[in-house]
């Protein structure tokens, strides 16, 4: 264990303090959304959000302490250990979690309540970052890239099981740290194809899709008749799984999805639909941040913040609270913010010796960019409602907990490579 003082030295201050400003911001803004007037004054009030989410902080400090006295070696010890551990205790949850508004994905400790889909964000970059330091993806076979899918897919399929399909959307940002250590791009480009054709299959009648990929096919037949003779049976499979995902998605929406799964991606497409009911909050969300303008309303000055005309308003829609009250000015201040937070980790990630280690603050980046891009598009009305909290500033202690381990393990991981180049 290397000395306090010259272990303290070696940790990226930069890092924790924006953490630490954006966690007081967030805080801020959980005490504008849940404030009221007329309530006993006291900032450990218990009743409201802001209370609990003070205590939730100071026990995120306590956490950070163990986090960083911990030897690095641990995380990468332990990271198949962890996550071993945390898909039991998400299966564990399928069965005795309460359902709680339709979801069966909290445990319920007395007066707390914990997401364990929260958590396996951490384990899960733990485990694939070590598993990718022991493989070349540059060079990898069909072994490796089975085993990192199912080491991935694995916590995904449970928390869909468990009704939470905004945290499992979530993993779908790893592949960011995949490319970076080599993952083939052809895979990136086959998904965001892939991605397109989904949205045009909501957006455009089937037939027309039907009759364009088959006119795209036939005129590629006519003016590239190389193509015609060596790779006709390619192009025809190409063709008929474009196709099948045309009709496999009109399938998946009218027949698998819930109703206000199908509502919230129809408000999407439609922001007129619906507006008194599943589009409601996004309606309401818009307004919000733009009757902020400018400069804001003032703090605990916003009128939508304050008569609950957004639910859900110190979590998931914290960053209306934001653009309400701070207007123009405060929201590009959060922006810049995360900008500035994610190129702080890229810097730290590329610094590291190890690929563990680099791997890992990939993986950190990646999730906190999908959590940051996800909520404030939803809120603005540019992705669906699918719960996914605003890192640091949304209430809530499995929120906060989860990215606070993610992100001072990182930390510690690097303190300790630099006391290990001053030896």
């Amino acid at each position: 264990m290397p000395a306090p003082a010259r272990y303290s030295r070696s940790i990226d201050w930069v890092t924790v303090g924006l953490y630490a400003f954006m966690v007081l911001l967030g805080w801020l803004n959980v005490y504008a959304a849940s404030y009221s007037p007329d309530a006993p004054s006291g900032l450990f009030n218990f009743d409201f959000n802001y209370g609990k989410q003070l205590v939730w902080i100071g026990t995120a400090v306590v956490l950070i302490v163990i986090l960083l006295v911990i030897d690095y070696k641990a995380y990468d010890t332990l990271a198949y250990v962890l996550y071993g551990g945390m898909i039991l205790l998400l299966l564990l949850t399928l069965f005795i979690a309460r359902p709680i508004a339709g979801s069966r994905s909290w445990l319920e400790l007395g007066p707390v309540r914990l997401q364990p889909a929260e958590f396996a964000k951490f384990t899960t970059a733990l485990a694939v970052s070590r598993y990718m330091a022991s493989i070349n993806l540059r060079h990898q076979n069909w072994r490796d890239q089975l085993i990192l899918a199912g080491m991935t897919l694995l916590p995904v399929v449970l928390i869909i099981a468990s009704n939470e399909t905004g945290q499992a959307l979530v993993y779908a940002a790893l592949l960011l740290a995949y490319f970076r250590e080599g993952m083939s791009p052809l895979i990136l480009i086959i998904l965001a194809s892939a991605g397109i054709i989904l949205i045009l299959a909501l957006l455009v009648p089937t037939m027309w899709l039907l009759g364009t990929f088959t006119l795209i096919l036939v005129l590629v037949f006519v003016f590239n008749t190389r193509i015609f003779r060596h790779h006709l049976p390619v192009a025809l499979s190409v063709w008929a799984i474009v196709i099948g995902m045309v009709f496999g998605v009109n399938y998946f929406f009218n027949s698998v999805l819930h109703e206000y799964q199908r509502k919230r991606i129809e408000v999407l497409l439609n922001p007129s639909a619906d507006p008194l009911g599943v589009g409601w909050n996004v309606t309401q969300s818009k307004i919000a941040i733009g009757s902020g303008g400018f400069a804001g309303k003032g703090f605990l000055q916003g009128t939508q913040t304050k008569f609950d005309f957004v639910p859900e308003q110190s979590t998931d829609f914290i960053f209306c609270t934001v653009g309400e009250e701070w207007g123009w000015l405060g929201t590009i201040t959060v922006v810049i913010l995360f900008m500035a937070l994610l190129a702080r980790i890229l810097y730290v990630a590329e610094r590291q010796k190890s690929v563990f280690g680099r791997t890992y603050g990939y993986c950190v980046a990646s999730i906190i960019f999908f959590h940051f891009s996800i909520n404030i598009g939803m809120t603005i009305g540019l992705a669906p409602v699918v719960g996914i909290p605003l890192p640091f500033f949304s209430y809530g202690g499995s929120s906060l907990w989860s990215f606070t381990i993610l992100l001072f393990i990182l930390l510690a991981i690097d303190a300790y490579r630099k006391q290990d180049l001053n030896r």
